[in-house]
């Protein structure tokens, strides 16, 4: 699929199912633009600047990182300008980079076969590490527009950030209303504290990494369902 357009300054790079490709993001600011995640691949970042390219889109100038998890941020190697992270983030990248130089890349490739699927190819495994790292709360001004970079408890990670474009009313979350991989598994107690984060948050549509963009109160409403369940 092509870049899709969600608002005037956002777009995003569809997920694909297959090879567990996650939307990748685009804030257009004024002076410079904001990735939302690097990618599962140098492939899929490529491609990704492909989209931008065709629809006469400056790459980006910073990429924010939602969370660790390889399909998010295995391409930060290619990425154009700077990365970043929370702390939490860049320490479980550089604790898995770690794992592999011991254990091999095939450790990796087992994992699952979407990622078999994404390096297919033979192109190189490259884990690298942010540029810029935060601690609970950041934000950046492109220009015309602010990008708050939020951490949240989440069910899916301990290092999930929420990023949010107040004056668009969007809302990336990455995964963060996700059950833990590879089980789904759901912490109740967490999917309640999700959702009381995301009611605090100034934005009606949502864009979760795997599906498409909804309306905010939706996914508040499933995260207090599985709190209940």
């Amino acid at each position: 699929m092509k870049l899709q357009r969600l608002t005037e300054r956002i777009w995003y790079d569809p997920f694909e199912e297959a090879r567990d490709r996650p939307n990748l993001g685009y804030i257009r600011g004024d002076r410079w633009s904001v990735a939302v995640d690097a990618g599962h691949s140098a492939a899929h970042t490529a491609e990704f600047y492909a989209a931008l390219r065709e629809a006469g889109l400056p790459l980006p100038a910073v990429t924010v990182l939602t969370h660790w998890h390889w399909d998010h941020t295995f391409g930060m190697h290619a990425v154009h300008g700077l990365c970043v992270a929370n702390e939490d983030t860049q320490r479980e990248l550089a604790d898995f980079r770690g794992r592999i130089a011991r254990e091999g890349t095939e450790m990796f490739f087992a994992m699952h076969e979407s990622i078999r699927r994404e390096y297919a190819d033979g192109q190189p495994l490259v884990v690298t590490l942010a540029d810029v790292v935060f601690r609970d709360a950041l934000a950046l001004e492109p220009g015309g527009c602010t990008v708050r970079l939020c951490r949240t408890p989440s069910p899916h990670t301990e290092d999930s950030t929420l990023i949010l474009v107040p004056e668009e009313r969007v809302l990336f979350v990455g995964d963060a209303a996700g059950g833990v991989f590879p089980t789904w598994e759901k912490d109740p107690a967490l999917c309640a504290l999700l959702a009381d984060t995301l009611a605090a948050a100034d934005a009606d549509t949502v864009l979760e990494s795997h599906w498409q963009p909804a309306p905010l109160q939706e996914l508040i409403d499933e995260l207090r369902a599985d709190a209940k369940a």
